[in-house]
């Protein structure tokens, strides 16, 4: 299959790639907060979200930890349904504050509440801490939610990183009946840790994302965790009682293929999905939102209607 990038995303590409070669030749190693300072720079890209009634700043407070959370609401007096919004950043970056507009722009186009979560990061608290974060709010959020109205209806959103945070959550969920969760939203999901399917290779380097970030994102992440595989939702328990699932893929993105793959899994178990590909485009797209705008717009509007159904 081969991956055709669009002409909007071709000079933002080009001097990334420029960037990026110039660190290859002078043998930059990765540094943790060389790459969040690089995720947080593409913010200039995300167009502003709306204001929305209700956005207030809240926490989980634990005997050894705090969980920061932020909830947006366009309605609180609205019984609204409740989306859990888990960020990307490959385990390692990204934040409550980078992915804010984001949040915003979901609880608009579903008329929902979001609970963006900011869950703990690689290194400093490698697999599963962040993961263990987000299954405390999906299992405590009403807890947030005592003067905000709020219906039963739950679900869990998450691109990349937090795509694989969703999909592991919603297996443990057919388990462990606390966590309930009755749909998934999944923007090119990372749920296939052992780095082996054909687009990490024929994708894995030019569109951004490449192999080699992976592979460091993954020894930093999982440096507590051998059995990679034993963590990736896509060799997970998938039944046809996991939650109807709407999942975005990109042509050019090294992960295509798995997510590819867990959306032809789910189907194949009886779940139902609905997926979007959209062939020109690159991982992270949603972060890029001023240069491809026409499909960030048709994302939030297929998300807004899944919510809504």
């Amino acid at each position: 299959m081969q991956a055709i990038v669009s002409d909007k995303l071709v000079g933002f590409l080009e001097q990334a790639n420029i960037l990026l070669a110039q660190a290859k030749k002078n043998k930059t190693p990765f540094s943790v907060s060389q790459v969040r300072e690089n995720l947080n720079k593409l913010a200039v890209f995300i167009t502003k979200g709306p204001d929305l009634a209700l956005v207030k700043n809240d926490s989980f407070t634990l005997p050894d930890r705090k969980i920061s959370i932020r909830i947006y609401s366009p309605a609180p007096q609205e019984k609204l349904p409740v989306v859990l919004h888990f960020h990307g950043g490959g385990h390692l970056c990204g934040s409550i504050d980078l992915y804010d507009d984001i949040s915003r722009k979901v609880a608009q186009s579903g008329h929902c509440i979001v609970i963006a979560v900011d869950y703990r990061l690689a290194p400093e608290h490698p697999y599963p801490d962040g993961l263990n974060d987000c299954e405390y709010a999906l299992m405590h959020y009403q807890q947030l939610l005592t003067n905000i109205a709020h219906n039963e209806q739950v679900m869990v959103l998450g691109d990349s990183a937090g795509g694989a945070i969703c999909t592991t959550l919603a297996m443990k969920s057919l388990t462990n009946k606390q966590l309930k969760i009755d749909k998934q939203i999944l923007i090119y999901p990372s749920v296939d840790y052992t780095m082996e399917s054909e687009s990490i290779k024929s994708n894995g380097t030019g569109f951004l994302l490449e192999s080699s970030k992976i592979a460091w994102y993954f020894e930093q992440y999982f440096s507590n965790l051998k059995d990679r595989q034993s963590a990736s939702p896509l060799f997970g328990n998938i039944s046809k009682d996991l939650p109807p699932t709407l999942i975005f893929t990109a042509g050019c993105d090294p992960l295509r293929d798995e997510g590819l793959a867990y959306a032809g899994a789910l189907t194949a178990a009886g779940v139902p999905v609905q997926h979007h590909h959209f062939k020109t485009l690159i991982h992270a797209y949603m972060l890029l939102e001023s240069l491809i705008a026409a499909e960030c717009e048709q994302t939030y509007q297929l998300i807004g209607e899944f919510i809504k159904e």
